[in-house]
């Protein structure tokens, strides 16, 4: 039987993992950990955090609101705590949104190349 590494399959990311995906540093997850009582990843052995994806998540949202709307932290833990599943539909439409543009800009230099 072979190995299936889908990683969407996988049970826990590790910090490196989770950073890598948002472009970001460790120390910044670190921080948000501390500031947005919703990322709460496990620790196991050595404290070492283990995100699942209900943490990327929530990650993604503050993301969202700090990096990408440019909210100051006190301001998106607000936004959070007062409205977390609009929050959430907002950044699914952000990132599809994003998606769209990404393939349209594709489809534009192919496009261009054929000129």
């Amino acid at each position: 039987m072979a190995l299936n590494t889908n990683k969407e399959l996988k049970l826990f990311y590790s910090i490196g993992e989770v950073a890598e995906m948002f472009d970001v540093k460790e120390t910044l997850l670190r921080f948000w950990e501390k500031e947005f009582p919703q990322i709460a990843p496990k620790k196991a052995n050595r404290n070492i955090r283990q995100y699942t994806k209900e943490d990327i998540e929530q990650i993604r949202l503050v993301y969202n609101l700090v990096k990408v709307r440019g909210l100051k932290i006190a301001a998106a833990r607000e936004a959070l705590k007062k409205n977390k599943s609009g929050v959430a539909q907002q950044t699914e439409v952000i990132e599809k949104l994003r998606a769209i543009k990404a393939e349209l800009q594709s489809i534009r230099r192919e496009l261009g190349e054929l000129d």
